[in-house]
């Protein structure tokens, strides 16, 4: 496995590859990276430290023996473990990581461009390898990921083998961080301990359960998918423990039955009717409503009711018909009537209320000019929070990861309000679009949380790039608001592990979580990199879950076997039978079958569901021997 990156996804999914599916891995890394702390990522701790200055020496080492200096790659071996130096991804550098001779390549560089290029080159160099790119932009990669295919297609050829007997998989995959990440980040900031996993209309949530009293029996849900760390447990933790006080993923119906006093996390199936792109209400022409002020609103109801009763009275004074009493009642308002001269003194009366009628009328008339010209005005601009504005989510940072969680957010009509200190963030544009108020300000500085309305907000998600950002805004808000739900992103689980132990432990009553986007990205990739569709990841505490849909017959561990026998406590759980394809095609119209008897043997055709825990879908998914030694 080939590992291009410049930034913490890669050190993680680096990590993920050789710690969890246990395969060689090379890592091609740019020379900033020296100075780059890498991140701590629990059991699977990274040596891509280490071998860096093995990089440096080597490069020291090279030029003071006359090595050409024009190298623009230089590697370290450490047990097999390779780490190339390389400022990108070139045809020099994709060479010495040996990329003709390797299974998969993961481009997970920050710039798009930079991937799609190295892609490119990857695909010419080896049309039998499959590749993994990280893009932001939806619609390119879409494109990008039929182009690489066709290209693979058309240089093997239909049919051709890898030399063992067993077809090779050339795909191409296009994933996003932001796009794995968004829906547990605004799952976390809505309701605290629940988690999503969505995918072609579905919705899976995991719900997180208090131990039931005695006597009672826990509600399995779906699926129970773990049991929670005792009170002496550390949630927190980033180890990898399955003992008694630590969490257990997937565990059989005797444990959840014998646990006693611990929580549950459970699946629950949610069903989505909202829209896949932003609501309506962010199109570029506001709303009629919005054009005009409640206030002006108002007082256009009170002039209009004025006028509808002095018609009334006009019909009923002078026994004119309604029609004509309303016309004769619109010429006395803008004083295009006669005088009354000789009329009944009730008609004059009337008149002359018509007439003041009409002069209050003229300043609304241009206030509600004002304000549409405002407000037409204004559209293209920021909005402010409006007063009165309370449960909603405070929203920090408008970069990659939150302009992803912005949309998410938007897309359960959930109301947020952004902080961003660049004026030039990605996300501005799209907060502007849908319309969501923005406070621009440095979140460290006194005032602009207070003008995002912390003091009346449900939760705070701080998803910018620093950890002490982050970090100091939390410490921030909880002194506002000390029952505030905080999500924070984090980047090293150590931190990580000591921000929550010590919030926990001030603040005992209020929801605290922090999550780390290549911590719940870096499971996907590398799902993706042994060839398996990842619908996504779940966190239950520190760990994570992994939803995947197979194809049974290429699991000997699944096929011609009930769904009771292939079910592995802590290892991996079938929980739905896909009939979007194959001889269930009529069974449901939802295209899931959730409620599968645990006699029903799984046949070759069938594609399931499953969920499974990190070492569990590497057993499930790893590659053959012969493939593995063959490399």
């Amino acid at each position: 496995m080939v590992v291009c990156g410049d930034d913490g996804l890669a050190h993680r999914l680096a990590a993920e590859l050789r710690g969890v599916y246990g395969e060689q891995v090379t890592l091609i890394v740019p020379p900033s990276e020296r100075g780059v702390r890498t991140p701590v990522v629990g059991r699977a701790r990274a040596t891509t430290a280490a071998l860096l200055d093995r990089v440096v020496n080597a490069t020291v080492n090279r030029a003071a023996g006359g090595a050409d200096s024009s190298a623009t790659a230089a590697t370290a071996v450490n047990g097999g473990e390779r780490v190339v130096e390389a400022a990108e991804a070139t045809e020099v550098a994709l060479a010495e990581a040996g990329v003709e001779r390797a299974a998969a390549l993961a481009l997970v560089y920050d710039d798009d461009e930079t991937n799609i290029r190295a892609a490119l080159t990857a695909r010419r160099l080896n049309p039998r390898l499959r590749l993994v790119l990280r893009l932001y932009n939806r619609r390119l990669g879409q494109h990008i990921e039929e182009l690489l295919d066709q290209a693979a297609a058309l240089a093997a050829g239909d049919g051709t083998t890898d030399g063992t007997g067993s077809g090779f998989d050339a795909s191409t995959t296009v994933l996003s961080d932001a796009d794995t990440a968004a829906p547990a980040l605004a799952a976390t900031a809505v309701t605290g301990t629940s988690k999503v996993v969505q995918t072609d209309g579905l919705m899976l949530r995991a719900v997180e359960r208090p131990a039931p009293e005695p006597g009672q029996e826990a509600d399995p849900g779906l699926a129970t998918l773990a049991l929670l760390s005792t009170a002496g447990s550390d949630p927190a933790d980033g180890s990898e423990r399955d003992g008694d006080s630590g969490p257990r993923l997937l565990p059989d119906a005797a444990t959840v039955r014998a646990a006693t006093g611990r929580g549950t996390v459970v699946l629950e199936q949610v069903a989505y009717s909202g829209p896949s792109s932003p609501p309506a209400r962010g199109s570029v022409v506001p709303p009629f409503a919005s054009l005009f002020s409640r206030r002006l609103r108002w007082s256009l109801a009170g002039l209009v009711a004025c006028v509808v009763a002095l018609a009334v009275a006009l019909s009923v004074v002078t026994q004119m018909h309604p029609l004509s009493a309303f016309y004769l009642t619109l010429l006395d308002l803008f004083a295009i009537d006669d005088p009354a001269i000789g009329a009944s003194l009730g008609r004059q009366i009337l008149q002359l209320l018509s007439g003041l009628v009409g002069l209050l009328l003229l300043p609304v008339l241009l206030a509600a000019v004002l304000e549409a010209l405002g407000t037409f005005r204004t559209t293209s601009g920021l909005r402010k929070p409006p007063r009165g504005l309370g449960g909603h989510v405070v929203l920090l940072g408008l970069g990659k990861i939150g302009t992803r969680v912005l949309i998410r957010l938007r897309e359960l009509h959930i109301p947020v309000v952004c902080v961003e200190s660049d004026p030039e963030a990605r996300g501005l544009a799209v907060a502007r679009r849908l319309r969501v108020p923005v406070v621009l300000g440095d979140v460290t500085q006194e005032g602009v949380l207070e003008a995002a309305k912390i003091h009346r907000a449900t939760a705070l998600l701080s998803v910018t790039s620093a950890d002490t950002t982050n970090l100091e805004a939390a410490l921030y808000a909880r002194s506002v608001r000390p029952e505030l739900r905080v999500v924070l992103r984090l980047y090293d689980d150590d931190f990580a592990t000591a921000v929550y132990r010590t919030l926990r432990a001030a603040h005992p009553l209020a929801t605290t979580r922090s999550r780390s986007v290549s911590h719940l990205a870096a499971p996907a990739f590398a799902g993706a990199m042994m060839g398996r569709q990842i619908l996504g990841a779940i966190p239950v505490e520190r760990r994570v879950l992994l939803f995947a849909a197979v194809q049974v017959g290429s699991h000997p561990q699944l096929a011609g076997r009930t769904v009771a026998e292939a079910f592995r406590a802590g290892a991996w759980r079938v929980l739905a039978l896909d009939t979007a394809r194959g001889a269930h095609e009529d069974a449901r119209r939802s295209g899931l079958v959730w409620d599968l008897p645990d006699t029903y043997v799984l046949r070759d055709s069938d594609r399931v569901v499953l969920a499974a825990t990190r070492r569990g879908m590497a057993e499930l998914l790893g590659r053959r021997r012969r493939e593995r030694t063959g490399a």
